[in-house]
């Protein structure tokens, strides 16, 4: 499953660096219709437009700053891991959210950590493990070696295979990928820490919220405004992990 679950990661890490790009019709023409459509919702969507304007790499860093907001997962001083974190949205709102550059000496400094199999574009204030493979044990460690202390206060993920038009297999090529993220957690995150992971809406959504129930205290559903109506995306948060640290 890990050989399988890495070769879809990178395809999809590689598309979403290249969506990633602030293109309108005006500076790229599209070769098909179904290109020619996508450009032109990026070129009227208003969260690439604020993503323009507020300098994030990408739209996503909307949704993450809209979970935030509504359920406080993030304070200064927590250490992070962005897992996925090409192009580096999410780790732009999180070295600004957790005082990752010290900015505010009135509270803790954080530290983040952005870990994807593709390289990702220096951030001043965040580390990235980029040609890291998740889903290998190395890196796992690797992880535990840079964070403070070995653990994490906070995992967080927008992973997602290339969709292949399969509404199911799509859908199960993701859960797979969030049962690997599962293995992070029980490594790395620390007891009382928070976890959240992106998923499409399908079958097999309650396996990966069974178990996130069987190791933290709250568990729910959140979908933010960011996210498109049309799109099948939810995230699944977590708060309070139960278990104590896996034994190295």
């Amino acid at each position: 499953m890990a050989a399988a679950v890495t070769r879809l990661w990178r395809r999809s890490s590689s598309l979403a660096q290249r969506r990633s790009l602030h293109i309108t019709p005006r500076v790229q023409k599209a070769k098909t219709g179904a290109e020619q459509i996508w450009l032109t919702r990026q070129h009227k969507d208003p969260y690439v437009k604020a993503a323009h304007v507020q300098n994030y790499r990408c739209r996503s860093a909307f949704k993450l700053i809209e979970i935030n907001k509504e359920h406080k997962i993030l304070q200064p001083g927590n250490r992070v891991v962005d897992c996925g974190a090409a192009p580096g949205a999410w780790s732009q709102v999180l070295v600004d959210k957790v005082n990752a550059l010290g900015q505010d000496p009135a509270v803790s400094v954080g530290f983040v950590l952005g870990v994807d199999l593709l390289h990702i574009t220096p951030l001043e204030g965040a580390t990235f493990l980029c040609k890291c493979d998740l889903t290998e044990p190395t890196t796992h460690r690797k992880i535990i070696d840079l964070l403070p202390s070995g653990q994490a206060d906070v995992i967080l993920s927008d992973m997602a295979p290339n969709a292949s038009g399969i509404k199911e297999l799509d859908h199960q090529r993701l859960v797979s990928m969030c049962l690997s993220l599962l293995d992070v957690s029980d490594t790395v995150l620390r007891p009382g820490g928070n976890f959240l992971c992106k998923i499409w809406d399908g079958g097999k959504s309650n396996l990966i919220r069974d178990k996130l129930q069987q190791r933290f205290q709250y568990v729910r559903i959140v979908k933010p405004k960011a996210s498109r109506t049309e799109s099948a995306e939810i995230y699944l948060l977590a708060k309070s992990h139960k278990k104590e640290k896996a034994s190295n």
